[in-house]
């Protein structure tokens, strides 16, 4: 059973983006393949043949699978979300007490999160910790080695 997907409306349209190229442009990219290969003669012994049927079958799957996450993800009413706490779809803004450097981060489902983009998952550890609460309170996050870092919220930005 596929566990729910959390989308924002942009990661939405980028779901749909993606699926939209791999189904089009992709997948005439490696036909194309196939059928190159297949003027090369004998099949059987074709290993250009059996790489491009190989990566036909690891696009469909990927198709497939986007295809599922599309159908099993609710989308996050931005206008809906009040900067009052912590929730996916808000921007919020942490100090870390230890270092003082501020930070912020977009709080996205998981299958959104790219940290180089500080887009944080809600099922990250951070992400998790910092998930229904307001300004001005501390969160402690466990990290690998030493001491849990503590983030304080210093703003929370409904978009």
């Amino acid at each position: 059973m596929p566990r729910d997907v959390i989308l924002t409306k942009q990661g939405l349209k980028e779901l749909k983006d993606k699926i939209e190229f791999l189904s089009t442009e992709r997948r005439r990219e490696v036909a194309e393949r196939i059928k190159e290969a297949r003027d090369f003669g004998d099949i059987s012994e074709n290993a250009e043949y059996d790489d491009a049927k190989n990566e036909q079958a690891m696009l469909e799957r990927q198709i497939a699978e986007l295809e599922e996450k599309l159908r099993s993800a609710s989308v996050i009413d931005e206008k809906a979300v009040s900067g009052d706490s912590v929730t996916v779809g808000v921007t919020v803004h942490v100090k870390d007490q230890k270092t003082d450097k501020s930070v912020k981060y977009k709080i996205v489902g998981s299958s959104e999160a790219n940290p180089a983009e500080n887009k944080l998952s809600n099922e990250s550890p951070v992400g998790k910790a910092l998930i229904g609460k307001k300004r001005g309170e501390t969160v402690s996050v466990p990290v690998p080695r030493g001491p849990a870092r503590k983030l304080k919220i210093t703003k929370i930005e409904a978009k």
